[in-house]
C-alpha cells in the first residue's frame, strides 16, 4: 500500500500539467473554429483566406492529438515544449484572422464611401440620375429649317456639323407610400432650348433663352391597377415614338405624322383583366395644349400671352382605350392595339374668334414572326398644330379686304406613321419607318399669300428613314442613319434634302 501509494503520488502532478497544459489547447481550436464561422458569414468572397484558416486549424489539431499519448511519460519540461508549437500555429492563426478583420474594416470603409457619393433628396428616398451624353454629326445635301435636328426641307444648299446639344439629363425618385400606392417622380432636360425660332415648336413651358430645355416631368401614385398621376409629356393616345439615336431632341418624323409635343397633363390609369390573360387599359386626360408654332401673337405685348387654349378657360381632353398583350414591362415590347380621342376649346384673342380642336387616332404595335416588330400611330382631326400636326399651323388666316380683321379657318388633318424593327440580338437592330402630315391643300390654298414662308404654306410634309443601332454593352450606343425630307408648300414645287446621320451615346 504504501507503495501504491507513492506511485500515485508521483503520477498525480503529471497528469494534472497534462490537463492544465492540454485545456488551453481545446480552447484554442474552439474559438479558431468559432472565428471560422463568423467570418465565414461575413466575409463569403474571402473563400482563400478561409482555406488558409483551415489549414492552419488541421495542423494544430494534429500537433494537439501527438502531444496526447506521450503526454503522462514525459517530463513537465517536455510537455511545456510540445506545447509550443501549437501557440506558434494559434498565433499564425490569430494573424489571419486579424488580417481578415483589416480587410474587412477596409470594405466597410470603402462601402461607407460610396454612401456618401449618393445623391442624397431632401425627403431621404431613393434618387438615380440617369443620362445620355450624345454626339451627332450630319450631313444635309440641301438646305433644311435646323441643320442638327432637321424637319423641313427648304431651298437652297446642304450643311455639315456636330451637335452634343441633343445629350439628355435625368433624374428618377421614388418617394414613400400613401393610400395604399406607391409614389415615384422623374424629369428629363436636354441642352436643345435656343432654336432658330426661339423654342416656339415646344410651347411657353419650354422656351427660353438658354442651351437648358424641360423635355418630360412625371409625378403621380401607383396601385397594382390604377396610376393617377400629372405629368409634361406626348399624348397618351400617341404612346409610341420611332426609334432613332440622331433625332433626339426632335423625335423622329416629328411633323411628319408623329404627334409628339410635351404638354402639361392631369390623368388616371385603369387596367382590367381581359381574356387570355390579356389587360384592358382605360386612360382619361385633362391636357393644357400649347400653341401651334405659327400661331400670331397680339403686337405690342408686354408680357408672355396666354395660348389660344387658355384663353378659352377650358382644359383639353384626351382618352384612349387599349388591349395590352401578355408582357407590359416598360423593357420588353408585348402587343397592344388603342384608340383614342382628343378635344379642345380654343379662343384667338388675336383673330377674334374661338375654333375647337379634335382629333380621332389608332395606335398599335405588333410582335411578329422572324423577330420583326411593327409599331405606328395613325389621326384624322381638326386645328393639330399644338400636338404636334397640321404642318406647324392651327388654321390659316388673311386680312379682309377693309383690313380691320382676318379671315380664318381651322386646318383639317390627316396623317400617322409606321415603323417596321428587326432586333437580330440584344446588341443589333434595324429600324425603318415612314411618316406623313397632310393638311387639306383645298383649304389652305385660299390663304395662300405671295411672300409667305414656306412653314405659312406648308402643306404636306414626309419622311423617310431608316437606321441601324449597334450597342457593344449596356452603356454605348452607335448608329448610322438616313433621312430623306420631302416638303411640300400649297403653292410652288417641292423641296427635298436627303440627311445622312452619324450618333455616338454613353448611357449612364
Amino acid at each position: 500500500m504504501p507503495l501504491l501509494l507513492a506511485v500515485a503520488c508521483m503520477i498525480s502532478p503529471r497528469a494534472h500539467a497534462q490537463s492544465e497544459d492540454s485545456e488551453p489547447l481545446a480552447q484554442q481550436v474552439q474559438k479558431l473554429t468559432e472565428a471560422m464561422a463568423r467570418t465565414q458569414a461575413q466575409l463569403e468572397q474571402s473563400q482563400h483566406e478561409l482555406e488558409e484558416m483551415r489549414k492552419q486549424l488541421s495542423e494544430l489539431q494534429s500537433q494537439m492529438a501527438q502531444s496526447r499519448p506521450g503526454a503522462a511519460d514525459v517530463a513537465p519540461s517536455s510537455v511545456s515544449n510540445s506545447s509550443s508549437s501549437p501557440s506558434a500555429g494559434s498565433q499564425s492563426a490569430g494573424a489571419a484572422v486579424d488580417d481578415m478583420h483589416e480587410r474587412q474594416a477596409m470594405d466597410e470603409t470603402q462601402i461607407a464611401t460610396l454612401e456618401q457619393a449618393k445623391v442624397e433628396s431632401e425627403s431621404r428616398y431613393p434618387v438615380k440620375i440617369t443620362g445620355l451624353l450624345l454626339l451627332n454629326g450630319f450631313v444635309n445635301t440641301k438646305a433644311v429649317d435646323m441643320p442638327a435636328t432637321p424637319t423641313v426641307a427648304i431651298p437652297g444648299s446642304g450643311s455639315t456639323g456636330a451637335s452634343v446639344r441633343q445629350s439628355i439629363l435625368g433624374l428618377d425618385a421614388r418617394g414613400p407610400h400613401l393610400f395604399g400606392a406607391s409614389s415615384y417622380a422623374d424629369l428629363r432636360v436636354d441642352f436643345d432650348g435656343t432654336s432658330p425660332n426661339g423654342g416656339a415648336y415646344f410651347g411657353y413651358y419650354n422656351s427660353n433663352a438658354t442651351l437648358l430645355r424641360l423635355r418630360t416631368a412625371h409625378a403621380g401614385l401607383q396601385w397594382n391597377h390604377t396610376d393617377a398621376y400629372f405629368s409634361l409629356d406626348r399624348p397618351i393616345f400617341s404612346p409610341d415614338t420611332p426609334t432613332s439615336l440622331t433625332a433626339v431632341a426632335v423625335p423622329a418624323l416629328a411633323w411628319s405624322g408623329n404627334l409628339w409635343t410635351w404638354n402639361p397633363q392631369l390623368g388616371v390609369n385603369q387596367d382590367l383583366d381581359a381574356l387570355h390573360g390579356r389587360t384592358l387599359r382605360l386612360q382619361a386626360v385633362l391636357v393644357d395644349v400649347s400653341d401651334a408654332p405659327l400661331t400670331p401673337q397680339q403686337a405690342g405685348a408686354t408680357t408672355t400671352p396666354p395660348s389660344s387654349a387658355e384663353q378659352s378657360r377650358w382644359p383639353g381632353v384626351e382618352a384612349r382605350i387599349a388591349l395590352l398583350g401578355h408582357s407590359m414591362s416598360n423593357d420588353q415590347p408585348y402587343n397592344h392595339f388603342g384608340i383614342g380621342g382628343y378635344f379642345a376649346p380654343h379662343y384667338s384673342t388675336f383673330i377674334g374668334h374661338g375654333f375647337d380642336s379634335w382629333a380621332s387616332t389608332l395606335d398599335a404595335g405588333l410582335l411578329l414572326p422572324a423577330h420583326l416588330q411593327f409599331t405606328g400611330s395613325f389621326y384624322r382631326g381638326l386645328a393639330l398644330g399644338g400636338l404636334g400636326g397640321g404642318a406647324y399651323k392651327d388654321f390659316a388666316f388673311k386680312p379682309d379686304e377693309d383690313e380691320t380683321g382676318y379671315y380664318f379657318r381651322p386646318l383639317d388633318d390627316v396623317g400617322g406613321w409606321a415603323q417596321l424593327k428587326e432586333k437580330f440580338s440584344e446588341r443589333l437592330e434595324v429600324n425603318a419607318a415612314f411618316g406623313i402630315d397632310d393638311v387639306f391643300a383645298s383649304e389652305l390654298r385660299q390663304y395662300a399669300i405671295p411672300g409667305n414662308t414656306l412653314y405659312q404654306d406648308l402643306d404636306r410634309s414626309r419622311t423617310y428613314t431608316g437606321n441601324v443601332i449597334y450597342s457593344p454593352s449596356a452603356y454605348l450606343l452607335f448608329s448610322l442613319e438616313y433621312r430623306h425630307l420631302q416638303s411640300t408648300p400649297v403653292t410652288g414645287p417641292s423641296s427635298a434634302s436627303n440627311i445622312l446621320g452619324l450618333g455616338a451615346g454613353y448611357k449612364f
